[in-house]
């Protein structure tokens, strides 16, 4: 068992969610230095979050699907796959615990004044519209996209030096063309280790977290694009792994 792998994505995917929960509390809770920024402030946090988190921790996968996806192509040993899911999960929920405490105070003078919706949305992906088909194929699409072009990055040799700052380049584009529905999850570690925080954390006056939601869409979906993408690699773009 590789220890120093498991820690590292615990650490890079806890990381990442205190960058895009943290940026989250920041646009929506009340009297915050960046209050109503909006979705344009919190995408670009997102994504050179993640250009950051990998600047750190190097060659992590910070995501379930990703580590499918590597597996498939035998960049990730089958063994490491569960281990490394445990611990994105994991490192995902202590992130958000993080998070909350950091904005503790924020939470409290917003309980009673912002839509529990929004708070939970910290947290958390939710579609505006709900049709669990139409999201469920935006979420395994938007994680196909993503994970193809990530890996096509890291296998072409004039680009690979720049793959963090590339991550967080893909990020942004997929978050600003195809977020706008589900909030593009593409991760089972970045929507449910949150949406486990939330269930549990001491926030006032909440609402539904939406499990059938978070555990069949953003809980499946994404590793439908892991398979679509490590398929898509192998013989549509024929890279050699």
């Amino acid at each position: 068992m590789d220890w120093q792998r498991l820690l590292f994505e615990l650490l890079g995917t806890g990381l990442m969610i205190v960058f895009g929960v943290g940026v989250h509390c920041d646009d929506v809770l009340r009297r915050t230095k960046y209050a109503g920024t909006g979705h344009l402030f919190a995408i670009t946090t997102w994504a050179f979050g993640i250009t950051v988190t990998l600047w750190i921790f190097g060659g992590v996968c910070i995501n379930p699907a990703m580590a499918l996806c590597q597996a498939i192509l035998g960049l990730l040993p089958w063994s490491m796959l569960v281990p490394v899911t445990i611990a994105e999960l994991l490192g995902a929920f202590i992130g958000a615990v993080i998070v909350w405490f950091m904005y503790a105070d924020h939470f409290a003078i917003s309980e009673n004044d912002v839509d529990p919706v929004m708070i939970r949305n910290i947290f958390s992906t939710n579609p505006n519209c709900r049709n669990l088909p139409r999201n469920y194929f935006v979420e395994a699409f938007a994680t196909t996209i993503f994970l193809t072009a990530i890996l096509a990055v890291d296998k072409n040799p004039v680009y690979n030096a720049q793959l963090p700052i590339a991550v967080g380049l893909i990020v942004w584009a997929i978050g600003m063309g195809l977020g706008g529905t589900t909030g593009f999850a593409m991760n089972q570690a970045r929507d449910l280790g949150p949406r486990l925080a939330y269930q549990v954390l001491p926030i006032g006056n909440k609402t539904s977290n939406d499990w059938t939601y978070g555990l069949i869409v953003p809980g499946t979906a994404p590793f439908v694009g892991a398979v679509l993408a490590a398929l898509f690699l192998r013989y549509g773009l024929q890279i050699a792994f």
